[in-house]
C-alpha cells in the first residue's frame, strides 16, 4: 500500500474535492473519492507539464473524459501550481467562477478541452495523440528530438459505453499511437446503478481487439501498483494502452461502491464519517497541509526544467534545420504563412459551371502544400467530398520498407502523411478533430455528407462551445442529391446547424464563393466553420456581371441590383439556389420589377455585420422579400420579415432524380417569379 505520505497527498485531493461538492450543494463526489490515487500517480510521477505555462507545447495533453468528476481536477490545478487560488475552489459551481461543473477549455487554466458528455474526452484524446504522432514524424530529426509528449486521458464506466468512444479506441488501435494511455477508473457504478445492469461485456478483451495493450490493478488504492502500471504504458510504444484500475466509487464514505455516491453530495454527516472513516480532521472545511501542498507544487520547479530543456531542444533544431523549425514554430504560434493563398484559382463564369465539392477540392489542394497546419480527412468518403490532399500521404503506421498501399498517394504509409482515413466514425471524427484542434499546431478538417452531421452534433456543439479552430466539410447539401432518397436527403439540418452558438455556417453559391468561403475558413481562429456544398453541378457566376464573391466575408452581399439601386422586391438565396433566383430576377426585371438579388451564405457572418451594412442589403423599406433556400423555412422570418416569404422544404424528400424533385417540390423559376409576384400584390 502507500506510505503515509502517499496517503497525506491522496486525501488531501479527496477531501478538497469532497469540500468543494458539499460547499456547492452540488457536484459529484464519488469520482473524485475513488480515483484520487491513480491521478495522484500520474500527476505527480509521470505527468510532464509546467503549471505556469499551461500552453508549452511540448507538454504532456491531460484529459478528464468523465468530466462530471471537474473538482478531482480543480484540486490537481490548484495544488500543482496553476493560475487557480483556493478562493477559486470554494466558489465551485458558482455565477462567475473559473470552477465550473464540468471542465471547460479556456475557461480554467490547464484545462486541455471541455468535456462532461461522455466519450468526447477520449475521443479528443485520440485527436490529441494524433497531432503528437504527425508533429513529431514531420519534425524530429535524428539527434534533434522536438516534439515528444505523451497524452493520458482518465476514463470511466460511461465513456467506455458511449458509441463515439468505442469508435475512437477502435481508430486508435490501429493507427497505432503508442504515446496514447487512458487509466479507467473501473468502479462498476454508473449514475443508476451498477453496471452488472448494463456493462456486462469484457472491456479488457475489448481493447485488446481493438489493437490496444492492457493492463490490470486490481488495487485502485496501492500507489506502487499504479506507478509500475503507468511505466508499462510509457514503455510501450505501437500500442495505446488501457489501464484498468480497480477503483472504488466513494472511497471511505457510507455511500461507497453505491450509485448514490455518484452525483449528488453526500451531505454534512456522509461528509463527517467520510472524514473519520480516512482519519482528516473534521475541520476546517479547503484544508490543505503544508507537506501535502510543498509535494504537490514540486510540479513547477520540474516543469521549468523540462520547458527549458525543450529550448535548448528547440535552439539546437532550429540551428540545424532553420527552415523546418520556422515552420513548425508557426503552426505552433497559430501563424499562416505568408500567401499562403496565392494559389487559389478564380473560376472563369460558365453556364455549366461545377459542384461546389469538385470546386471545394480544387480550392484545397491548390493551397494545401502552402499550408502545412492543414490536416484531415473524411468518414470513408474521399471520392465524393473530394477532401484528399494528393501527393501528401496517408497518416498511418508505417509500413515496412518496399511495401505498397493500394489506393495510397504516398506510395506508403507513415504518420507523418497529412490526410487521415476515420473510417464510417463521423462521432468519432468529429471529436478527434476537436482534440487536434485543441493540441495545436493544425488547422484540422473532417469531411462527410451534410446528413451525417447528425451523427456529429455533439462533437461540433462541442467545438463551438471550445471556440477551436476546426473545418467541417459537408458535401450533398440538399434534395439535389437526388435518387438516394430522404435518408440522404438534408432538409433539416442546416437550420439545426445554424441554432448552434459560435458556430460558422458558410452555402457557398459557386466556386468563386467557395474559394473566398475557405479562406474565411482558415482565417477564422476563434471558432469552428461549416462549410455546407453541393452534389451536383451549379452555374459559376460572371462575376464581371455579378458583384464579386469576395462580398461572401460579410455573409451577405448584393449579387445584382435593381438599375436605379431603389428594388421593389428582393430574392434572396443560399447556395444552389442563387442561380435560380437569378434566373428569375431576370424574368421579372423582363416585366418591369425592380428586382434586388441577394446572395446569403452565411447568416452568421451577416449578422456579425455593423446595423448600417445590414439595411443596406436588406433595406427596412422594402417588405417584399422572398428566400429561397433547398431547406425547412425555420430562421429565414428573420430576413424576409412580416411582409416577405419563404420558398423552402417542410417535409422529407424522395428518391428520383433531382431535376425531377426540384421541379415537384417548386424549385423553379415559373414558381419563385409566381411567389415574387404575390408578395408584390398583397
Amino acid at each position: 500500500m502507500s506510505d503515509q505520505h502517499d496517503e497525506l497527498c491522496i486525501n488531501t485531493l479527496r477531501f478538497l474535492s469532497l469540500d468543494m461538492v458539499q460547499h456547492a450543494n452540488s457536484g459529484h463526489p464519488g469520482l473524485p473519492l475513488g480515483a484520487a490515487p491513480l491521478a495522484y500517480a500520474l500527476w505527480t510521477r509521470q505527468l510532464k507539464h509546467h503549471p505556469a505555462n499551461p500552453h508549452w507545447p511540448d507538454r504532456d495533453r491531460f484529459v478528464l473524459s468523465a468530466g462530471h468528476g471537474s473538482a478531482l481536477l480543480y484540486s490537481l490545478l490548484y495544488l500543482t501550481g496553476y493560475n487557480l487560488s483556493l478562493d477559486d475552489i470554494r466558489q465551485f459551481r458558482q455565477w462567475g467562477s473559473k470552477t465550473p461543473g464540468h471542465p471547460e477549455r479556456g475557461h480554467t487554466p490547464g484545462v486541455e478541452v471541455t468535456t462532461g458528455p461522455l466519450g468526447q474526452g477520449l475521443a479528443n484524446a485520440v485527436g490529441m495523440a494524433i497531432g503528437e504522432a504527425n508533429l513529431a514524424a514531420r519534425y524530429n530529426r535524428d539527434g534533434h528530438t522536438v516534439i515528444d509528449h505523451h497524452t493520458w486521458a482518465i476514463v470511466s464506466d460511461g465513456d467506455l459505453m458511449e458509441g463515439v468512444a468505442s469508435e475512437a479506441a477502435s481508430l486508435a488501435g490501429h493507427l497505432k499511437l503508442g504515446k496514447l494511455i487512458c487509466l479507467y477508473d473501473d468502479n462498476h457504478v454508473t449514475l443508476a446503478g451498477g453496471i452488472d445492469l448494463t456493462f456486462s461485456e469484457v472491456r479488457a478483451k475489448r481493447f485488446t481487439a481493438y489493437g490496444w495493450q492492457t493492463i490490470t490493478v486490481t488495487d485502485g488504492n496501492d500507489v506502487a501498483t499504479l506507478n509500475a502500471a503507468l511505466d508499462a504504458a510509457r514503455a510501450e510504444t505501437s500500442r495505446p494502452t488501457l489501464i484498468l484500475v480497480r477503483s472504488h466509487i466513494g472511497f471511505g464514505s457510507p455511500e461507497q461502491d453505491s450509485y448514490k455516491a455518484h452525483g449528488s453530495p453526500l451531505g454534512a454527516e456522509d461528509v463527517k464519517k467520510t472524514r473519520e472513516k480516512l482519519g482528516w480532521p473534521l475541520d476546517p472545511p479547503f484544508l490543505v497541509p503544508e507537506p501535502a501542498l510543498a509535494h504537490f507544487r514540486e510540479a513547477l520547479d520540474r516543469g521549468a526544467r523540462a520547458e527549458a530543456e525543450w529550448n535548448v531542444r528547440m535552439e539546437n533544431h532550429a540551428r540545424a534545420f532553420p527552415e523546418l523549425a520556422r515552420e513548425l514554430q508557426d503552426r505552433l504560434n497559430g501563424e499562416l504563412p505568408a500567401a499562403w493563398d496565392a494559389d487559389i484559382p478564380v473560376f472563369p463564369g460558365d453556364e455549366k459551371g461545377m459542384a461546389t465539392r469538385v470546386a471545394s477540392g480544387r480550392i484545397m489542394n491548390a493551397f494545401a502544400t502552402k499550408l502545412p497546419a492543414l490536416f484531415g480527412g473524411s468518414a470513408d468518403l474521399d471520392p465524393s467530398t473530394h477532401t484528399a490532399l494528393k501527393g501528401l500521404g496517408d497518416f498511418n503506421p508505417a509500413m515496412p520498407v518496399g511495401e505498397n498501399i493500394e489506393g495510397s498517394d504516398s506510395g506508403g504509409w507513415s504518420h507523418a502523411g497529412r490526410n487521415l482515413h476515420f473510417g464510417v466514425r463521423e462521432h468519432a471524427m468529429g471529436a478527434i478533430v476537436n482534440g487536434l484542434a485543441a493540441h495545436g499546431g493544425f488547422i484540422p478538417y473532417g469531411a462527410t455528407f451534410l446528413i451525417f452531421s447528425d451523427y456529429m452534433r455533439p462533437a461540433i456543439r462541442l467545438a463551438a462551445l471550445m471556440g477551436v479552430h476546426a473545418v467541417h466539410v459537408f458535401t450533398h447539401d440538399s434534395i439535389a442529391l437526388g435518387e438516394d432518397g430522404p435518408t440522404h436527403q438534408p432538409v433539416e439540418q442546416l437550420a439545426s446547424l445554424r441554432a448552434i452558438p459560435h458556430l460558422t455556417v458558410i452555402r457557398p453559391a459557386d466556386a468563386n464563393e467557395t474559394a473566398v468561403a475557405w479562406k474565411v475558413a482558415v482565417e477564422t481562429r476563434d471558432r469552428p466553420v461549416l462549410l455546407a456544398l453541393t452534389r451536383q453541378a451549379v452555374p459559376t457566376l460572371d462575376r464581371q456581371r455579378y458583384a464579386d464573391a469576395d462580398g461572401l466575408r460579410r455573409g451577405a452581399y448584393v449579387l445584382s441590383d435593381a438599375e436605379d439601386h431603389k428594388p421593389a422586391l428582393i430574392l434572396m438565396a443560399s447556395g444552389s439556389e442563387v442561380a435560380l433566383i437569378l434566373a428569375a430576377a431576370e424574368r421579372l426585371q423582363s416585366e418591369g420589377v425592380s428586382v434586388r438579388c441577394v446572395s446569403m451564405p452565411s447568416w452568421e457572418l451577416f449578422d456579425a455585420q455593423p446595423q448600417a451594412y445590414r439595411d443596406q442589403v436588406l433595406p427596412p423599406d422594402v417588405p417584399a422579400r422572398l428566400a429561397v433556400e433547398l431547406g425547412v423555412s425555420q430562421g429565414w422570418c428573420r430576413y424576409v420579415g412580416a411582409g416577405g416569404d419563404m420558398l423552402g422544404i417542410e417535409h422529407f424528400g424522395a428518391s428520383a432524380p433531382a431535376e425531377i424533385l426540384l421541379r415537384e417540390y417548386g424549385f423553379t423559376v415559373e414558381n419563385v417569379v409566381a411567389r415574387a409576384r404575390a408578395l408584390l400584390t398583397r
